[in-house]
């Protein structure tokens, strides 16, 4: 459709948080010390997963993967908030909304596979553990992390191209700290039923899908555990699992809150808190989880700066 009498929009304003001066400066240093941990936290992750030899698992393979997708993710929109939070004029260009959409429905997508991947992998160790080197092989994880990070491509490149080839032609304000696709959705200037549909059909699938693969995955774990003789081997068995049952909470439970509940109970405020606990608080909580509830990560933190430590002395005396 061409916007008849109407200019294109070329340009979005993000209205963002607030516009009161000193609340600006102080969510940027707040989110500022957040991205930084978040990076810092999730960096220490991936390094201490690829130089530890003790970590050389399928388990810390795909913690690894998980950590490098939250970097990604908060790179899609964290720099840019913390511009806008300093920024008279919050202005993101047309192809910059469609870019940014487009790797939030990649990373988001791709994380929700990589959770049940990480789950079955949890149980193959705990149900099948005679069997888990065998089944849990070097290639069949490979292809697994490459399926996940592949699995975001078709969603966003169709939720992406099919919406901003749509007309907007008229509002260009969202209501958002981000180019959030309900949101932009909004400033469509014809029916959006036909998108609505697709995109409540593509959410169900990438959002429900792995979730119901984890759901089905801690059940056997579960009904497993609870068979061991042993109190003290089903304490440990059930602590492989806690942290990622944290972790998958956290971001099935915010992302459902936003996505999956009916419109007309969400206020603007409440989608902004919602959407800042899944895009930025639970990629900084992730490392922090896994590092304080694993024994093996905190021990391999420690043999790494013990070993760089040690160097620096050697390089001194």
């Amino acid at each position: 459709m061409i916007c008849e009498n109407h200019t294109r929009v070329t340009e979005f304003i993000l209205l963002g948080f607030t516009n009161n001066p000193e609340m600006q400066v102080f969510l940027f240093v707040l989110f500022l010390v957040i991205y930084t941990v978040t990076f810092l936290g999730n960096f220490l992750i991936v390094t201490v997963t690829s130089v530890d030899s003790a970590l050389q698992t399928p388990m810390y393979f795909f913690l690894r993967n998980l950590s490098l997708l939250e970097v990604c993710f908060t790179l899609v929109m964290m720099p840019k908030m913390l511009v806008d939070l300093v920024s008279s004029r919050k202005i993101i260009s047309f192809v910059g909304c469609g870019t940014q959409m487009y790797f939030f429905f990649f990373f988001g997508s791709s994380e929700c596979f990589l959770l049940s991947v990480m789950a079955y992998d949890r149980f193959v160790a705990i149900c099948n553990p005679l069997r888990y080197s065998v089944i849990m092989n070097r290639s069949l994880c490979l292809w697994m992390a490459v399926g996940c990070w592949m699995s975001g491509i078709p969603v966003s490149m169709l939720q992406t191209a099919w919406m901003m080839a749509l007309p907007f032609c008229g509002p260009n304000m969202i209501d958002h700290f981000f180019c959030d696709g309900p949101l932009v959705l909004k400033l469509v200037t014809q029916d959006t039923t036909r998108y609505e549909m697709q995109a409540l059909a593509s959410t169900l699938i990438f959002i429900m899908l792995p979730f119901s693969l984890i759901l089905v995955s801690y059940i056997r774990i579960i009904s497993t555990i609870l068979r061991m003789p042993s109190a003290t081997g089903r304490q440990k068995a059930f602590s492989t699992c806690l942290s990622h049952i944290i972790v998958v909470s956290l971001f099935y439970g915010t992302a459902s809150l936003t996505y999956l509940r009916p419109k007309s109970n969400q206020s603007p405020e409440s989608k902004k808190l919602v959407s800042l606990s899944y895009t930025v608080i639970t990629p900084m909580l992730n490392p922090i989880i896994y590092s304080l509830r694993n024994n093996e990560v905190k021990g391999a933190v420690k043999r790494t700066f013990t070993r760089k430590f040690l160097r620096k002395l050697d390089v001194l005396f």
